[in-house]
């Protein structure tokens, strides 16, 4: 099964940040401008929280005194699940089904390396299942025919 840092070494691995003290609205501008669900809340190289189109629907849907000028820290989700560069698709797969999370950034030791999103885990799954169709048909047409 394919690792995380082969998925990483296919896409573009932008990483997308706010600080703790950026309002909701910086957020989603940020999230709306580079079409994005999700943004990290940095500070000083450390992760503190993940904040994604989700956590605004929920949160503004909750608070009845929520504004778009509050920090994002009042509505981050922390602590942030991750994986590593060397941890498999099935390993994502398990923690995004049983956190119910879309995406998880890939750590390597304290590094931030990139994020993958349960987009990019189905495409690679696809991809790898084409693959083996493929490679059966070729197997038969080589030794049945």
């Amino acid at each position: 099964m394919c690792k995380v840092k082969e998925i990483l070494q296919k896409k573009e691995n932008e990483i997308y940040s706010v600080g703790p003290d950026a309002t909701i609205m910086e957020a989603l501008k940020l999230m709306a401008n580079y079409g994005i669900g999700v943004v990290l809340v940095i500070e000083n190289s450390k992760i503190l929280g993940i904040f994604s189109e989700r956590d605004c629907i929920y949160d503004l849907a909750e608070d009845k005194n929520c504004s778009l000028q509050a920090p994002i820290k009042l509505y981050m989700t922390s602590p942030v699940y991750y994986v590593t560069p060397d941890q498999t698709l099935e390993d994502c797969m398990n923690v995004m089904t049983a956190k119910n999370i879309r995406h998880l950034p890939v750590l390597n030791g304290d590094d931030l390396v990139g994020m993958v999103s349960i987009g990019d885990v189905i495409k690679t799954l696809i991809g790898e299942r084409d693959e083996s169709i493929k490679d059966l048909e070729k197997f038969l047409w080589v030794n049945l025919i």
